[in-house]
């Protein structure tokens, strides 16, 4: 069957699917995106598509970047950069054909011409979806790991980096150097604070090149805070089957995405940039409220989720939820611990956001992986459930819930299921974990691993709490006063062993009975 393209624009008219209302051919790149994948499409280039739609404006073309692997260009570039959002909820299925990125550029391929678009005046603002990973920072501290192989890198290859922080450094030292007006930089990854942190990333980077020029992006560049929330499962083949019957057309780069969508950010810009707001973005001038509603209630309760529902073999999110228990725990978790950290934001009915978030983690169209979740998760603890966690226990909040999470989590970092659980179809009881610190973890298991057979209870028990306090001392992801909170310990230590002997389902069941005695 023929691949989606623009060729394909006529054959599509009077299909139900809405089709750009304005002139594809006409676009000129006013955006580069780094990091261009499923969410990218789904969330910020489908506001931008909107918002063209709406103003007929032609001047905000995306050029897309993939950093690392050719997987996004070698999908969109034959489509002339055409792709379907499949919008799914239980209630069926909505179509839209995006047309606003232009093009795929690999930047390992061609850095040269990722840095000229990205230093040339007419490129307004330069976005980024690069997940937690690739901010080459310490998630705990915030600060840049100037020992990260890939800054070093870049420190000493300008020309050709390769970390999104090289990138931004490398075109904004070009522009000072040209006396050209700078580009907003718009961080839309899940990081607290993330126009600051990124700033501040950014300033330590360019303190280490010249004194003048870290001035100048200090005075002169904007990183504004977003928040952005929309849940976007990877795509499957069978999703790209489905759609190619629906179309007639083989679409390689479409991306699913639940209907939900929402983008708060800072009106802090130093360059133009598109109307979003006439497309439902809210721009304050204070983002932090919404950024901690989200990051804590929907992003901690989500990792919550993939954890619980991976190690017991829930394959996607909604069977979670329809699991009695743990859809209690999880409600419980939210309205019982997570909530105490999480101020209202105005303009926001908090209680009305939480059913809403249950309901959106319900949506069993999505079909979205818990495992795909599980990833990184040293990268997303420490401002999904952590920084929550830090509050709880300096106000003397219940905390065991979350406690109870940090135990699932590091079983989860040991690549294997609970035995005491239920075992996988595959019989297989052992996964690959994706992790940046996965050696850590991995000497962490072998320095700890407990032998049943010839170990008694109060050995295994010993061995067990220095394995949780192991896990603790990693300064990339824990603050160091968590391992002198020693309520903290005992309640990790406890639920780790009730899981390992019990499961997780029967063991979050009796933490929620002992919780309500």
């Amino acid at each position: 069957m023929s691949r989606l393209s623009k060729n394909a624009l006529s054959a599509l008219n009077g299909q139900s699917i809405s089709l750009p209302k304005y002139d594809v051919d006409s676009l000129r790149c006013g955006i580069v995106h780094l990091g261009i994948g499923a969410f990218h499409r789904a969330h910020q280039a489908y506001y931008t598509h909107l918002s063209m739609n709406d103003t007929k404006d032609s001047n905000w073309g995306i050029i897309g970047v993939s950093l690392r692997r050719p997987n996004v260009a070698e999908q969109m570039n034959p489509q002339d950069g055409l792709y379907t959002l499949v919008e799914q909820s239980n209630d069926g299925n909505q179509y839209e054909l995006v047309a606003a990125v232009k093009k795929v550029l690999v930047a390992p391929d061609s850095p040269k011409e990722v840095l000229e678009l990205m230093s040339n005046e007419q490129t307004h603002i330069v976005s980024l979806t690069v997940t937690e990973k690739g901010y080459c920072h310490d998630p705990a501290t915030g600060e840049l790991n100037l020992s990260h192989p890939d800054i070093q890198h870049d420190l000493n290859n300008l020309s050709k980096p390769k970390s999104a922080i090289g990138y931004l450094i490398s075109a904004l030292y070009v522009r000072y150097q040209h006396k050209l007006a700078p580009f907003t930089v718009l961080c839309c990854d899940n990081l607290p604070d993330n126009g600051k942190l990124l700033k501040g990333l950014l300033l330590r980077f360019a303190f280490e090149l010249n004194d003048d020029f870290c001035t100048w992006l200090k005075d002169e560049v904007a990183c504004p805070c977003t928040m952005v929330d929309r849940i976007v499962p990877a795509t499957q083949p069978d999703d790209i089957e489905a759609l190619e019957q629906h179309l007639g057309f083989k679409d390689m780069a479409m991306v699913k995405a639940e209907p939900f969508k929402q983008w708060v950010i800072e009106n802090n810009f130093c360059s133009p940039r598109p109307k979003w707001e006439a497309q439902g973005a809210t721009f304050v001038e204070n983002v932090a409220e919404y950024e901690d509603m989200k990051l804590r209630l929907l992003n901690g309760s989500h990792s919550s989720i993939a954890y619980l529902g991976f190690l017991s073999d829930c394959e996607y999110v909604s069977d979670v939820m329809e699991n009695t228990v743990l859809n209690q725990f999880v409600s419980d978790l939210m309205e019982q611990e997570i909530s105490l950290a999480v101020k209202e934001p105005d303009k926001i009915d908090i209680h009305a956001y939480k059913a809403d978030l249950r309901s959106r983690f319900s949506n069993a169209a999505l079909k979205h992986r818990t495992y795909q979740i599980a990833m990184d998760g040293s990268q997303k603890l420490p401002q999904r459930l952590l920084n929550t966690l830090d509050y709880l226990l300096k106000h003397n909040h219940p905390f065991k819930r979350i406690a109870f999470v940090l135990a699932t989590w590091m079983h989860y970092v040991s690549g294997k299921k609970p035995v005491s659980g239920k075992k996988p179809v595959s019989g297989k009881n052992t996964f690959e974990v994706q992790d940046p610190l996965l050696g850590e973890f991995q000497k962490i298991e072998a320095r700890y691993e407990i032998n049943e057979s010839n170990t008694d209870a109060d050995s295994a028990q010993k061995k067990v709490r220095e394995k949780v306090l192991a896990y603790l001392q990693i300064r990339q992801i824990f603050k160091p006063s968590f391992l002198q909170h020693t309520e903290l310990v005992d309640a990790i230590t406890e639920a780790y062993q009730s899981i390992k002997q019990y499961g997780v389902i029967d063991s979050v069941d009796r933490l929620c009975k002992s919780l309500k005695v």
